[in-house]
């Protein structure tokens, strides 16, 4: 997440940085990770599952059974905090639930483009997805509802899921029980590279997952993107971002708060704030180290806001939005006094939090019901996040009546006789024949 030069060229008599990011961001794609990536899907290709059972030894030290039961995955609540597994339970049906409106809306159409010439869209879910869910420094819990529950929602028929071992041996209790509740049909307590493989080749499913989803580290991502094309994928994701615009309505404190809460996702996750008040930015910056001093996760966050974060002041707030949509962040937060004058300007965002009431971690929790697999590194500039519709197909198709012949078939003929393609003008001419033979 950074500005284009061409942004901070065309605003720089509008903009000033109070802090400006001391690191760069890490280019997506690492040349070594890219190897060490490529060596291990082609020797698991080639080995199948005793290619697996290696790396899952050597890398997370487990010689378990790659499988979890359908018994232990419907008790896997049963260890976890009565108000833990309450709100596991609440976020899956609040995500299933808009996946399932949004599913709603996407309705089979027809459509005469003239007489005699239908076309139209018929939405047909996926056959087999694979959700990665990830459990390292952070179990991210809420991710079962975003990948297994969504696909779910959208009427994918198999759904299988991969988890790494925990430093004890096991999978993470709250991570499957989050899966049982999304309907997950099959659960497999793989990690990393090795599970991303185990998905994409069908080496414990009946068959090949046809698209894998998920986050995880740099590997997993590199895996994603060697898979690409073999199956599909959500979309290439980096460290989590988060930008803020604010005026000087804004509680600085809250500001601060929700700045650190992305940042909290990893060293490298970048944090910018862009504000019309040079006062919020002073009062922000302060805040920020404040929190700092007392969060148990400072070493984190607070490496991350050093090294990635950014403050910005714009002299008004078009150049804000403009900035903002320059920048084009994974999450997006409004804390102005007209959040929708912004929310009706701005196009370039993963997901959109509006107002003081709303925060990121709402919808990173599953409690909002919107995704939290969104595009990072200025990926919202073309490309939305997870949702429903990734996981149907808008198939389409035609079909042209007999008396429509001669609105289709003339032009076809003349368009593939300039192109000098005449198997495909012949296609027509015969169909003309036969109907000028018929009247």
């Amino acid at each position: 997440m950074r500005y284009t030069q061409h942004a901070l060229d065309t605003y720089a008599h509008s903009i000033a940085f109070r802090k400006e990011p001391s690191h760069t961001p890490s280019a997506q794609y690492d040349p070594k990770v890219a190897e060490t990536v490529s060596s291990m899907l082609l020797e698991i290709e080639r080995r199948g599952l005793d290619a697996v059972r290696k790396y899952s030894q050597k890398l997370d030290n487990y010689d378990g059974d790659l499988e979890v039961t359908a018994e232990a995955l419907a008790s896997s609540g049963r260890s976890l905090p009565n108000d833990l597994r309450e709100a596991i339970e609440l976020g899956s049906e609040r995500t299933r639930a808009f996946a399932a409106e949004s599913r709603r809306h996407l309705t089979d159409f027809s459509f005469e483009t003239a007489p005699g010439v239908t076309c139209g869209v018929k939405y047909v879910p996926i056959g087999h997805v694979g959700a990665y869910l990830p459990a390292g420094r952070f179990p991210l819990t809420a991710s079962a509802f975003m990948s297994v529950g969504v696909a779910k929602a959208a009427g994918v028929p198999h759904v299988s899921a991969a988890t790494p071992p925990q430093p004890d041996g096991k999978p993470n209790s709250a991570v499957l029980y989050a899966a049982h509740c999304s309907g997950v049909d099959r659960t497999f307590v793989v990690g990393g590279v090795q599970a991303l493989a185990t998905l994409a080749f069908g080496l414990l499913d009946d068959e090949p997952a046809n698209m894998i989803v998920g986050a995880g580290n740099a590997f997993v991502a590199e895996a994603k993107r060697q898979l690409f094309g073999r199956v599909a994928i959500d979309l290439p994701a980096g460290p989590s971002e988060v930008a803020v615009i604010a005026d000087d309505s804004a509680d600085p404190e809250i500001v601060a708060a929700d700045l650190l809460g992305q940042a909290e996702h990893g060293p490298n996750s970048p944090a910018a704030l862009i504000t019309t008040s040079n006062r919020l930015a002073d009062e922000v910056s302060k805040a920020i180290d404040d929190q700092l001093s007392t969060l148990s996760t400072a070493e984190i966050a607070g490496a991350a806001w050093r090294d990635y974060g950014s403050i910005l002041v714009a002299d008004n707030c078009e150049t804000a939005a403009a900035m903002m949509d320059d920048l084009a962040p994974e999450h997006l937060e409004l804390l102005t006094k007209d959040d929708d004058w912004y929310h009706a300007r701005l196009t370039n965002y993963g997901s959109i939090f509006i107002g003081e009431w709303s925060t990121v971690a709402y919808s990173d929790k599953g409690m909002a019901g919107t995704n939290h697999t969104l595009p990072t590194a200025g990926g919202a500039k073309h490309s939305a996040g997870l949702s429903v519709s990734r996981f149907v197909k808008p198939l389409t198709y035609q079909r042209v009546e007999k008396p429509a012949t001669p609105l289709v078939a003339e032009a076809v003929q003349v368009i593939s006789d300039s192109e000098g393609m005449e198997a495909h003008s012949r296609t027509a001419a015969y169909r003309v024949e036969r109907y000028r033979a018929s009247v």
